[in-house]
């Protein structure tokens, strides 16, 4: 199978695993963007309970604080991965890692560039290059994973020595099996639990034009609406621009009426249509069976350990987070 890496003139290029279109890296950049775009403030209390949204918290606190962009973070997985020994399928180590195919693409073109990763053909399958680690890659491996222990250590600040070693424990449990010994670092695991959960909640939504994104605003506007954009923005703890593109999107989709404020008729006011009851129940349900499966996954006991513990790690920019995570429970 042959990896085409589009271009923006509409050329190709990319060595061989499989057919990737620039609409899917467009989309992870949207969504990475969105998650990101946190700001202080109180929790919602309809969503602390989850720890999917814990976790999006998390991870989007530990981005703002990112040395470099997610691009490093991406090109360190794979070259510790590699430490194991040899790879025989670039699209097979993208899947354990959670990382997009067609990111992957890039973060292998620049590894191979750096002089750090090489690929070969694979002998037993023409098809397919196997990924091996140079000396200059593992030399890369040992300076990242210094620079990965400073920066968790500065990330968990907030937790006590023995509780980050539990906690990389339990967010390992949320990761694929195959991926469970490749991933290391809390940081690491912050952000690869959180795309798998993410992926796992929207493939639930598939073909309905909703994402697991849109249950907070959906919810908020069922229990506040008629409201101003910028008052969900704050209930949402989210920025002003990230607040316009979940309402664009949920207005596009018929979801959400732009009409006026009842109370400062200059204003615009968000209100839900009859339609966006309906997909309210259905994200609704998405995200009661993917809070249900991440329990299973945690084992007993697991999910209110590590909603503890993500709550202890977002009290600095939300407080009151680590006392919402310990006491709220899902209906």
């Amino acid at each position: 199978m042959t990896i085409v890496r589009v271009e923006p003139g509409g050329g190709t290029r990319g060595p061989d695993t499989e057919t990737v279109t620039l609409t899917e890296a467009v989309g992870e950049a949207v969504t990475e963007a969105e998650e990101r775009a946190e700001v202080p403030g109180a929790l919602p209390e309809a969503l602390a309970g989850f720890v999917g949204y814990l976790l999006r918290r998390v991870f989007a606190r530990f981005a703002a604080s990112s040395d470099g962009p997610e691009d490093d973070s991406r090109e360190f997985l794979v070259l510790d991965a590699l430490t194991g020994g040899d790879w025989a399928s670039q699209l097979d180590l993208a899947e354990r890692l959670g990382i997009n195919r067609t990111l992957m693409v890039g973060v292998v073109d620049r590894l191979e560039g750096r002089g750090q990763v090489r690929r070969t053909r694979n002998p037993d399958n023409r098809r397919q290059y196997i990924l091996s680690l140079t000396d200059e890659g593992r030399s890369a491996v040992e300076a990242g994973r210094r620079a990965v222990a400073e920066r968790d250590a500065r990330l968990t600040a907030a937790l006590a020595p023995e509780q980050v070693p539990r906690l990389n424990t339990l967010l390992a449990r949320l990761l694929p099996p195959g991926a469970q010994d490749l991933v290391r670092g809390t940081g690491h695991l912050v952000a690869q639990a959180h795309h798998r959960l993410r992926r796992l909640g929207d493939e639930k939504l598939a073909g309905t034009g909703l994402r697991v994104r849109h249950y907070g605003p959906l919810s908020l506007l069922a229990t506040s609406g008629p409201c101003p954009q910028q008052r969900l923005a704050q209930e949402l703890a989210i920025s002003g621009p990230a607040t316009s593109q979940l309402v664009d999107e949920l207005v596009a989709g018929g979801m959400v009426n732009r009409g006026r404020d009842p109370h400062d008729r200059r204003r615009h006011a968000l209100e839900l249509t009859e339609l966006g009851h309906t997909q309210l129940k259905r994200v609704a349900e998405a995200v009661g069976v993917l809070a249900a499966e991440t329990a299973e996954l945690l084992g007993p006991g697991g999910e209110d350990e590590l909603r503890a513990l993500l709550g202890r790690l977002l009290e600095p920019a939300h407080p009151g987070a680590a006392e919402a995570a310990a006491t709220t429970r899902r209906d």
